[in-house]
């Protein structure tokens, strides 16, 4: 109990203290991770967008396949980003492997189902709630879909907080395509599971704290947008 209690005031000391070391990796892992969520905010609100008013034979099935890969388990996509990216691997030319950039890429690639799962949900019960009005105004399909997630951007803003909560949090990822490589590739949750195997428990720690500390904050962002969207509607409906 009492080198527990001594590693975590090492711990907070590190991080009072602005360790450098520590905040290094702990800027690395918000760049990387914020950086994948924006481009996969891209893909998959569009992909959701796009599913929730497209018709086409097989479309329940490539709903099935998306809410399936919501699943997706981190170390698959780091395998396969590794194959890719890998010297014999068709994309093996980028020469990024063991970079930010894979670390991005695999992320990036993690998110879009989630994102695209989510925003398509939220657009279908949308349309159902006021599609008929944008069609009747003369918008198309896609344009509705994209108009209702503008229209509900503070559902969207949970989303991607929720999508970057699961980016900045995976290590299986990011260990195999990073490499975990001191000072380039090494982020949070890999640092953390080094740490620990070397018995650095301070450091450990302190990483642990720094990242509960930010899904903390995520999850007070979220819960702010969506008590704001709620006020927001009630406040329409009053209106009304």
């Amino acid at each position: 109990m009492g080198s527990m209690a001594e590693s975590v005031q090492l711990a907070l000391a590190l991080i009072t203290a602005g360790d450098a070391a520590l905040w290094q990796v702990v800027a690395l892992s918000l760049r990387v991770s914020a950086t994948a969520v924006a481009l996969g905010a891209g893909l998959g609100l569009l992909l959701g967008g796009w599913l929730a008013v497209a018709r086409f034979p097989g479309h329940g099935l490539v709903v099935g396949v998306l809410n399936t890969l919501l699943a997706l388990p981190s170390v698959v996509v780091g395998l396969v980003v590794y194959l890719l990216l890998s010297r014999s691997g068709p994309l093996g030319s980028w020469g990024i492997l063991f970079t930010p950039a894979a670390m991005v890429l695999a992320q990036t690639i993690l998110v879009v189902p989630l994102i695209a799962a989510l925003s398509r949900q939220l657009v279908a019960d949308a349309l159902r709630e006021g599609g008929d009005e944008l069609q009747a105004m003369g918008a198309g399909r896609l344009l509705s879909a994209l108009l209702l997630l503008l229209h509900e951007r503070r559902a969207v803003a949970t989303v991607l907080l929720t999508a970057f909560g699961r980016a900045i949090a995976e290590v299986g990822a990011v260990m195999i395509v990073g490499g975990n490589i001191h000072g380039v590739t090494r982020v949070m949750t890999t640092a953390i599971a080094l740490e620990t195997s070397k018995g650095d428990l301070p450091l450990a720690l302190a990483l642990g704290l720094v990242l509960l500390g930010v899904v903390a904050v995520l999850n007070l962002a979220a819960g702010l947008s969506r008590r704001g969207g709620t006020a927001a509607g009630l406040a329409g409906a009053g209106a009304a």
